[in-house]
């Protein structure tokens, strides 16, 4: 796992002669026609900043809402299951609705804290099948919007797709990594948890410590489509910290260095009215207790 505190700190102390001038004028101009084609056709990307994301004790995290989540609705956190104050849940283990004063400090835009959210609950968490916690905060939407003028990221519904250029935001050490995903794994196995279609990065993002439970943005709809979680970093298998990937078949792969998230669209079913978890809705894909 990108580990939520230990290591942080040593993670971080611890990139043609010969042709002639006719041919090289057609060259650029067809390079420039090409140019102006790519940027006419290109989506617009937009630009990834510090606004709603957060900083735990110990994790990264952000302030998150479901396409149906209403102005007046209490605030949800987003962060890592390993991230939970009570420590990693057992394989198997769910959390629902456990009492939690945990605070959070709301970052703005450049990465400054502007002030502090408080949780009621952890409304969910776990490390089966996903690595996810999600805290209801004391405060909703709109109160946070007025009182700090940020808005929460807003969950994608739809499984992300491989070549989508992304950003891991880190309240934590207020820094970002921007890279690619380059694919889904069908089990990630790290110690004793099992983590299901996680997505990997392309090297790129080379997250630390401290990073975990940062939201993963697709740079172009500025949606959050995962939550970065582990890494693999010292080349061993299916140890701590050292996750490898086993496919259909059951064959195992180690990519010593290479990072990894799970994915947050399938949670979005199991938001209900009032941003309540109900792991019964149509099409939640979360585990249940």
């Amino acid at each position: 796992m990108n580990k939520p505190l230990i290591g942080a700190f040593f993670a971080a102390l611890l990139l043609g002669a010969g042709i002639t001038p006719a041919v090289a004028a057609e060259s650029a101009q067809a390079q420039e026609s090409a140019t102006e084609t790519a940027t006419e056709t290109a989506p617009a990307v937009k630009a990834v900043t510090f606004a709603g994301t957060v900083a735990l004790s110990n994790c990264s995290g952000s302030v998150v809402r479901s396409p149906d989540s209403q102005p007046t609705d209490p605030a949800l956190v987003l962060s890592n299951g390993h991230c939970l104050e009570t420590g990693f849940p057992g394989p198997g283990e769910v959390l629902v609705d456990r009492p939690s004063t945990r605070t959070f400090t709301l970052l703005n835009a450049s990465g400054a804290g502007v002030g502090t959210l408080k949780a009621s609950k952890i409304a969910y968490g776990t490390m089966t099948d996903t690595d996810l916690s999600l805290y209801e905060l004391t405060s909703t939407y709109e109160q946070i919007e007025t009182s700090y003028g940020i808005k929460a990221l807003e969950l994608e519904s739809a499984h992300p797709v491989a070549g989508t250029a992304i950003t891991v935001a880190s309240g934590y050490w207020k820094r970002t990594y921007s890279c690619d995903i380059d694919g889904f794994v069908h089990q990630l196995k790290e110690g004793r948890w099992t983590w299901k279609d996680s997505v990997r990065y392309t090297p790129e993002c080379q997250t630390i410590g401290g990073t975990s439970g940062s939201p993963v943005i697709d740079d172009v709809t500025g949606k959050v489509v995962a939550v970065n979680n582990t890494g693999n970093e010292s080349g061993q298998e299916c140890t701590d910290n050292n996750p490898c990937e086993v496919d259909e078949n059951g064959e195992v792969t180690v990519r010593e260095g290479i990072n990894y998230a799970q994915q947050t669209y399938n949670m979005v079913p199991c938001i209900g009215t009032g941003n309540k978890i109900d792991l019964d809705r149509e099409g939640c894909g979360l585990p249940k207790p």
